[in-house]
């Protein structure tokens, strides 16, 4: 048999029945349940004790008063979100899960959550604060101005009698001595505050063009909630959106958040961060500069110790003028015996190529008499060639004359033939071409009669 035990979201946890032997881990691991089901989530008041921070980013603690204490753990995930920084003997208030570590069987409680003691009311109405101005858009990021990395003035609301405002100084007169600091007093702690810091924001803001400040510090010491609850103002954080120069805030120690620090274009941890951003390029500017320094001493030093062996290799390669002339004599010498000894070898050359020449002209030289008597003989040959060709052609012509001669009109003429024209010079060859009463004209060898036709015949 088993009993049922009710969680208490209605959902029952099965236990085993009276004669079933459970292991050890079944039993822690049913005790878990048990307890995780049957206790919401709650507040747990005590004071903190055997606090250990785990490489981890872990916390694990002991929650006690004068009658009993408990376990604790909180993961990192919800530690790295604490607005304070848990120390022992702190009188806390904490949002927990009761549970159980069944690996050890330890009763403990998972903490969600973690405020300190008596400031309750105070972390709500700053959530609540901070949730409607993050709903209005006062803290987006788009809002953010970047600081001026080289400013001419900067202006710091403070109290006067704060160790803020001397540790401002000092770090501003360490990284950026040059740099001028406007003090606008206004106190950091008590009921007002309030109402002071943010008209000394507003005051700022009125005269930066005046004072020539282009950059604004918000600044004050570490402390508790209720030490800095005069920066979790709304018309504060309204006055520093306003502000015409970026405002950097830095208020309390690196776990401290304000709605100041949400409203500032910058959240710096310290006051002395805040300075440090202010300075930042006046600083990385001396940095640099000295880094150039070095740069350029080092590259200087390159420079010239390359020059100085540049000098020493020119050193070697000097040479006296007379034991250069002495070297020019001897190498013109040398030159002079090679030019000799080439230029004699040239004319060998040349002459045996001479002689070879000549030897081949020897051989090919003609004999000019015989040739001589050759072209006479040819010539004489020619010019008889040359008359009967000419006289065969004469000849050859008076038969063509004689021939064209038999053939010509006026030798036909001659023989009692003539040629007769009409009017208007045509030859006539038949009688059919001219009509009675026509005049015509008629060559004979000698002359021409003109004649009119009396009557042709067919």
């Amino acid at each position: 048999m088993q009993t049922e035990l009710p969680h208490g979201d209605g959902d029952p946890c099965r236990l085993p029945s009276a004669g079933h032997v459970l292991s050890v881990a079944e039993l822690n691991r049913l005790a878990r349940q048990t307890l995780e089901s049957r206790f919401p989530l709650l507040w747990v008041g005590g004071e903190l004790s055997n606090l250990t921070r785990a490489p981890s980013g872990h916390l694990y603690f002991t929650l006690k008063d004068a009658q009993a204490q408990v376990r604790c753990t909180m993961w990192r995930n919800r530690a790295q979100l604490l607005p304070f920084r848990p120390e022992n003997g702190m009188r806390v208030e904490a949002r927990a899960l009761v549970t159980l570590y069944e690996m050890r069987g330890d009763f403990q409680l998972g903490i969600e959550a973690l405020r300190q003691a008596g400031v309750g009311n105070l972390f709500e109405a700053f959530v609540r604060l901070k949730d409607r101005l993050a709903g209005e858009g006062l803290f987006d990021a788009a809002l953010k101005r970047a600081l001026p990395r080289y400013p001419r003035r900067i202006g710091v609301v403070t109290s006067p009698a704060a160790a803020a405002w001397h540790d401002v100084l000092a770090t501003l007169r360490r990284r950026a001595p040059h740099l001028e600091v406007v003090l606008y007093p206004a106190p950091v702690q008590g009921e007002a505050a309030r109402t002071r810091l943010a008209e000394a924001v507003r005051v700022a803001s009125a005269r930066a063009a005046m004072d020539g400040i282009d950059l604004l510090l918000l600044v004050r010491g570490g402390g508790g909630i209720e030490d800095l609850w005069a920066f979790n103002d709304e018309n504060l954080a309204r006055a520093i959106r306003a502000c015409p120069v970026p405002v950097v805030s830095g208020i309390g120690h690196e776990t401290d958040f304000t709605i100041a620090d949400f409203a500032a274009d910058l959240r710096a941890a310290t006051p002395t961060g805040a300075a440090e951003l202010a300075s930042a390029g006046y600083h990385e500017a001396c940095a640099r500069i000295t880094s150039l320094g070095r740069t350029l001493s080092a590259a200087l030093h390159y420079r010239l110790d390359t020059l100085a062996q540049r000098i020493d290799r020119a050193a070697l390669r000097l040479v006296h003028p007379r034991e250069r002339l002495a070297v020019a004599h001897e190498r013109t010498a040398r030159l002079g015996v090679r030019l000799a000894a080439a230029m004699s070898r040239r004319l060998e050359r040349l002459h045996a190529r001479n002689e070879q020449l000549s030897l081949r002209l020897e051989t090919r030289r003609p004999d000019i008499d015989r040739e001589a008597e050759r072209c006479a003989r040819l010539a004489n040959r020619l010019v008889l060639a040359a008359d009967r060709l000419i006289d065969r052609h004469r000849a050859h012509l008076a038969g063509l004359a004689a021939h064209l001669q038999h053939l010509a009109p006026h030798a036909v003429l001659a023989r009692g033939y003539s040629i007769t024209r009409d009017a208007q010079g045509h030859i006539l060859r038949t009688s059919a071409g001219v009509s009675s009463g026509e005049k015509v004209s008629v060559e004979l060898a000698t002359g021409r009669l003109h004649a009119t036709v009396n009557s042709t015949d067919a």
